[in-house]
This record gives structure tokens, C-alpha cells and sequence, in this order.
């Protein structure tokens, strides 16, 4: 199992907190919320994620050419790793969620 370097977790922490909408959190007097959905949440969230890989991959053909810096390529790698961690984690959880309601009686 590979570490997690603690300034590369703060910065997907601070990509992420920039996606989140405070309005969408707290609902309004009249009992809907504002701001973002849900889905457009998860929306957002997937796009970023197809960027930060396509990002990777980018770099990483740079880095095959000669034309990018070793670190830039290993921090963009090192990225793309803990997003897909992520999502992975995202996933396995919606799935456990889904096969304990599956299992609620009816």
C-alpha cells in the first residue's frame, strides 16, 4: 500500500472544498435548498475527476517526449492515484449502501 503525501492530499482537499456551495448545504426558511444539486454535485465531482486523469496522461506523454519536468509528471501521477483511491472508495461505499438496503425486510 503506497503513502499519501500530506501537501498533495491538502490540495485535493482545497479542489474539492472550491466545489463545494455553502447554499447548497443549508436549506432555506421555506424548505428547499438552494445552490447545487445533488446530482449536479456528482456531476461536477466526476468532470474534475476526468480531469485530473486526462491531465495525467497529458503530462505523462509529455514526459515520454522529453518535454516535461520529473516532478510535474510525478505530482500529476501521484494525483490521478488518489483520485482514482477515491472514486474506488466512493464507489465501494455506494455499493455497500446499496446491498444493506437490499437486505432491509420488507
Amino acid at each position: 500500500m503506497s503513502t499519501i503525501d500530506p501537501s498533495m492530499a491538502a490540495s485535493l482537499y482545497g479542489k474539492i472544498s472550491s466545489l463545494k456551495n455553502d447554499s447548497a448545504i443549508t436549506p432555506s426558511s421555506q424548505g428547499a435548498s438552494q445552490g447545487i444539486s445533488f446530482g449536479d454535485l456528482l456531476r461536477n465531482t466526476a468532470e474534475s475527476t476526468v480531469d485530473v486523469m486526462k491531465q495525467s496522461e497529458k503530462v505523462s506523454a509529455q514526459a515520454i517526449t522529453g518535454n516535461a519536468d520529473l516532478n510535474d509528471v510525478v505530482r500529476a501521477v501521484s494525483s490521478a492515484e488518489i483520485t482514482l483511491q477515491t472514486v474506488m472508495a466512493i464507489r465501494d461505499r455506494a455499493v455497500s449502501a446499496l446491498q444493506e438496503i437490499l437486505r432491509m425486510p420488507i
